[in-house]
């Protein structure tokens, strides 16, 4: 792996360029990928965005890939200057939390194009990323049937990357992505004094409406709930389906990209009780639920009479584990309190006497 800030790389790199597409990488290249190692000599790095900036300046770079951890607060101003200097793909590497981050950043117009081509989630795969790159984007869109072909195959990889990630019945994050989320939120969380609440929540008696009305009319059951907590929760909470009628949803402080706090500025404590805007999004489902009929929900016909309920568990971090093993397992706890207590409520770690509806 080449460093750019070598000024012995800097003045050796003239023979490569005529030889391969060259490829910049800039920031912390261990947290991107899963084998960092992999990536080849044609990859150069700079440590900075200045230092990014200045080498594409100098440079005809196929593609850039943009480490993303730790530069949020002022990458949208960089990524301009980027582009200024170069008309490189750029590709934004971001961890599981900053990807509202990232979405918004190739969301956003600048001069014509977007701010970025395209983002990954990490931990990434050194050669998803070369295929990323060097697959024909902005700049070469106009190539005709090749880039139309190459687009395709494109499409058919990013479905194969949702279906590893997303559950295939609701739509949902899976299990999978729950847990590899929840551990690197927390890890973010314990760095900027943040917090983090898990609600896991399963349905009452779900095995009675699929013996009454079938799996099937279980299913679409299953398939509203979903559409119902996504809309209830804020767009960068997390919400997956974790088992057969269990969900958890993820509460997490929505990342902040444009704006550095002032200095001396106060911070939050993050050991104070739950975050209310969790306790306020759970109550608001319930009583969503409630006001639902069956037969609204799961499509069940004038047959599906009574109400749908939950019984769930609220843990926070740091407050009552300091691992997303230990939010789990804390979380999984109230769920078991809730459905011993009557079920059709949500309890709260540390509260064992009171759910969600005795706290204003």
């Amino acid at each position: 792996m080449k460093n750019y800030n070598s000024s012995s790389d800097r003045d050796n790199r003239t023979s490569a360029s005529s030889v391969e597409p060259k490829i910049l990488l800039v920031g912390e290249v261990g947290k991107a990928f899963l084998d960092a190692g992999a990536i080849t000599d044609n990859c150069e790095v700079c440590a900075t965005m200045l230092d990014a900036i200045d080498a594409a300046a100098k440079n005809n770079f196929a593609g850039i890939g943009i480490v993303m951890y730790g530069m949020s607060a002022k990458l949208s101003s960089s990524l301009k200057a980027l582009r200024d200097n170069c008309d490189a793909k750029i590709i934004l590497l971001a961890q599981m939390y900053e990807e509202p981050i990232a979405i918004r950043l190739v969301g956003s117009a600048y001069n014509g194009t977007s701010i970025a081509d395209d983002y990954l989630i990490c931990p990434v795969q050194p050669d998803r990323f070369y295929e990323s790159i060097l697959t024909p984007g902005r700049i070469k869109a106009e190539a005709g049937p090749p880039a139309a072909a190459d687009a395709t195959i494109e499409m058919k990889i990013k479905h194969l990357e949702r279906l590893a990630t997303e559950d295939d019945l609701t739509g949902l994050k899976n299990r999978r992505y729950i847990l590899e989320f929840s551990r690197q939120i927390i890890e973010h969380a314990g760095k900027e004094n943040g917090r983090v609440t898990l609600l896991i929540f399963d349905i009452d008696d779900l095995k009675h409406y699929n013996d009454l009305y079938g799996h099937l009319a279980g299913d679409e059951v299953l398939k509203q709930v979903a559409v119902l907590m996504q809309r209830c929760c804020r767009g960068h909470d997390v919400v997956g389906r974790i088992g057969g009628d269990e969900f958890a949803v993820v509460f997490w402080d929505e990342p902040q990209p444009f704006t550095v706090p002032a200095k001396g500025a106060e911070r939050r404590s993050a050991r104070a009780d739950h975050p209310k805007e969790a306790i306020f999004i759970a109550k608001r489902f319930v009583r969503e639920l409630e006001k639902s009929e069956l037969s609204a929900l799961g499509g069940l016909g004038p047959e599906g009479k009574g109400v749908l309920t939950i019984s769930g568990g609220l843990a926070s971090f740091p407050r009552d584990g300091s691992t997303a093993q230990e939010l789990f397992q804390q979380a999984d706890k109230a769920l078991l309190d809730a459905k011993r207590s009557g079920k059709n409520r949500i309890y709260l770690v540390g509260k064992p006497q009171s759910d969600i509806t005795d706290i204003e």
